[in-house]
């Protein structure tokens, strides 16, 4: 059975897509804010064990439709099988080499300086070059260090303390504040009942108040009068349907950690306002933190969302599509004014 979809795949800087052609079965490209990496997974057919096997470590790239959609390493390679169901090979990569010294721990520690410097001499050591959004790099703290924590983990940690997206990719890592789409290309999704609509399915929860506080309070110590206080930053509008109080559990070194951790959790209550997922015929452009522009499902829920997550599937017998995860209702999202 022929492919539907075109597609293109390159093992160590060649082009082994020919090769691949009476082979490959299945292609599937997954990206998530907030993840340390990228992922891809090809299934192949490997009946008569013909394929020749890949080997961990070597670059990757897959392109649907002529478009990249995902660069990387390959992490593992695994054979499976059975008397009934013939023989198949499954790759997997990782955006990044996870052979590398991104896991490994360090320790080093930073007096009076930035969070840009700071992590660009972790990214340095761990063997990557370090891109930070300005917002981000220019946060200035009295001490930062990291005590036998690896660059992912310190990436990580920090995107969570400051409300932003850490992605490793090749040898280039990113701290990016949520909602810095850096000119991402804007998504839309149309239902229409039948076939000429781009949108499949949908499933959204465009009010939701699971995870909305009223306010966020974050407990640190005064050094200069050596005393515990709290600072405490209203949610705004979208913590006006709660009662509760985010009180965060660690204390911070000082009132203006606190400050940028209290910040990131109103972004993260206004994030979480509402949720959904949607299905769309393939997009090979959709990209975390672009935004996705939803219409002709109902009042109160068409409207513009955040997209959290991205999942590119591809067949040979069933086509190609794009999941998408979504957050932050915007532009009449969760309000229905009839």
């Amino acid at each position: 059975m022929a492919w539907k979809t075109r597609w293109a795949v390159s093992v160590g800087g060649q082009d082994m897509s020919s090769e691949m052609a009476p082979y490959l079965e299945t292609i599937t490209v997954t990206d998530k804010a907030g993840a340390s990496s990228d992922s891809s997974s090809l299934v192949l057919d490997d009946t008569g064990g013909r394929i020749r096997l890949p080997q961990p470590g070597s670059s990757i790239v897959v392109r649907l439709n002529g478009v990249q959609v995902f660069s990387g390493v390959i992490d593992s390679v695994k054979s499976s099988g059975s008397r009934s169901a013939g023989r198949g090979l499954s790759v997997s990569a990782k955006g990044f080499d996870v052979q590398g010294k991104a896991k490994e721990p360090q320790r080093l520690h930073l007096d009076d300086g930035t969070i840009g410097d700071f992590l660009t001499k972790v990214a340095k050591r761990a063997g990557f070059d370090m891109k930070i959004d300005p917002a981000l790099a220019n946060i200035a703290r009295d001490y930062i260090a990291a005590d036998g924590e690896s660059f992912l983990h310190v990436g990580e940690k920090l995107a969570r303390e400051l409300g932003g997206t850490f992605k490793l990719r090749g040898p280039l890592a990113v701290l990016a504040k949520h909602g810095q789409d850096f000119g991402l290309p804007l998504i839309k999704g149309f239902f229409t009942g039948d076939s000429s609509g781009n949108l499949i399915s949908w499933d959204i929860e465009p009010v939701s108040t699971r995870s909305v506080f009223k306010s966020v309070e974050v407990p640190y110590f005064d050094r200069k009068k050596g005393e515990p206080k709290t600072h405490k930053t209203e949610s705004g509008a979208a913590g006006e349907r709660s009662e509760a109080v985010n009180v965060v559990r660690h204390v911070a070194y000082d009132e203006r950690q606190a400050r940028d951790i209290a910040e990131a959790r109103k972004q993260q209550i206004e994030r979480e306002g509402g949720t959904g997922r949607v299905k769309l015929d393939l997009m090979p452009e959709a990209q975390v933190e672009a935004l996705f522009q939803l219409s002709g499902t109902r009042p109160g829920v068409d409207g513009t969302y955040r997209i959290v997550s991205v999942m590119h599937s591809a067949s040979r017998s069933g086509g190609a599509t794009t999941s998408l995860e979504l957050q932050q209702p915007q532009d009449g999202a969760g309000s229905d004014s009839r």
